[in-house]
């Protein structure tokens, strides 16, 4: 099973960016997904996550309204568009992927099966 984590980069305050997971391994309709991040010296926090049939969504206050997660199961690959982006959301971001067949996305990141290696945003002028 491998999550292979792009799109990350450098975007000014304001800016936008679409992170993309591919996976490869799974069936991506049979699991939850979950896109987390870890800011230097913070804990790592989720962001977005979202049910295995697509039906439900979480997101943190702070990006709601600004980010959407998404799904291509034909593609076995996830997305997270990021949009009026803040100095606050300069972090390594994560997908995560939990084998589970569910209505519920999953909220805790110890529940999560697989990890992909990151993909760094900085956001700054």
């Amino acid at each position: 099973v491998q999550l292979q984590a792009s799109g990350g980069g450098l975007v000014q305050p304001g800016g936008s960016l679409r992170l993309s997971c591919a996976i490869s391994g799974l069936a991506l309709e049979k699991n939850n997904i979950g896109w987390f991040r870890q800011a230097p010296g913070k804990q790592r926090e989720r962001v977005s996550c979202t049910s295995s049939d697509d039906g439900s969504a979480y997101y943190a206050d702070s990006v709601k309204g600004r980010f959407t997660i998404s799904r291509d199961n034909h593609r076995n690959a996830v997305y997270l568009e990021m949009n009026s982006l803040k100095p606050e959301d300069t972090a390594v971001y994560y997908c995560a992927a939990r084998r589970v067949t569910s209505i519920y996305y999953t909220l805790s990141s110890r529940e999560y099966d697989y990890w992909g290696q990151g993909t760094v945003v900085t956001v700054s002028s």
